[in-house]
């Protein structure tokens, strides 16, 4: 955080706040989705917000397990969870839809079962977002394993990927496959409490408070609220530790030695 005074006066001025985003988008479309939100927060609490974005989830991962400065993240349950017990973050609000992935394909005997993608091409995004994580379990014997390919830049590149035949599966958000009705579920995954904001332990508690409040009724601000479209989920509501608690165990894999 950096506080600046307005020059000559001494008036203390907004501080700047990084915000930092899970990149299920490429960089450049998360500043295009996410720039309201920075904007809506700045009217709420006369502070500055200021967008993170990291170039893919090797990148994001790496600057987590570091340490690097966010003040404040969006992120999936097994990041949240991570971020609550090793940065001490606080979560504010998720989402009042809950999370959960589903794999998909337009094969023949999709509905039998992730066997029918053995041996295949399975688009994804890469690890250790929640979709790669949970595609992993899906194949716990190593001697019948899919051709995981997690170069997909977005969810929806992922899914796209079948239709141009690139992949004949692809492991995708539920609630975005219900867009393409052409292809067949193959696996639901368990699911995990929604995305969720949280705050760093250095982020003072009255601004926490306000942008808690903020978020909790950016559904009745009519140009903020276009997010909520375009992430596809009604509202935000409050979080707790509690309900992302092991979410992390999912990250076990990933964690660096």
């Amino acid at each position: 955080m950096t506080l600046a005074c307005a020059a000559g006066g001494g008036r203390a001025i907004a501080a700047d706040y990084t915000f930092t985003i899970e990149p299920d988008y490429p960089p450049e479309r998360i500043q295009e989705i996410y720039k309201p939100l920075m904007d809506y927060l700045g009217k709420s609490t006369g502070q500055h917000f200021t967008l993170t974005p990291a170039r893919n989830y090797h990148f994001y991962w790496r600057d987590i397990q570091a340490g690097a400065k966010a003040d404040f993240a969006f992120d999936e349950a097994h990041l949240t969870d991570y971020r609550i017990q090793h940065g001490h973050y606080e979560p504010l609000v998720r989402t009042a839809e809950k999370t959960s992935y589903t794999l998909v394909t337009n094969l023949e005997g999709g509905n039998k079962g992730p066997s029918v993608l053995v041996g295949h091409a399975i688009a994804t995004m890469s690890a250790p977002s929640l979709g790669y994580t949970l595609l992993i379990e899906f194949y716990p014997n190593p001697v019948s394993q899919p051709d995981i390919r997690s170069s997909s830049p977005s969810w929806k590149d992922a899914v796209e990927s079948i239709f141009a035949g690139d992949a004949d599966g692809a492991i995708i958000p539920t609630s975005l496959k219900d867009q393409y009705p052409n292809v067949t579920s193959v696996k639901t995954s368990r699911q995990f409490a929604g995305q969720c904001i949280t705050a760093a332990p250095t982020v003072p508690a009255d601004l926490r408070e306000k942008v808690r409040e903020a978020l909790l009724k950016l559904d009745t601000d009519a140009d903020a609220s276009k997010l909520l479209l375009e992430l596809g989920i009604s509202k935000f509501v409050a979080a707790s530790a509690k309900e992302y608690e092991g979410s992390e165990e999912l990250l076990k894999s990933f964690v660096r030695k």
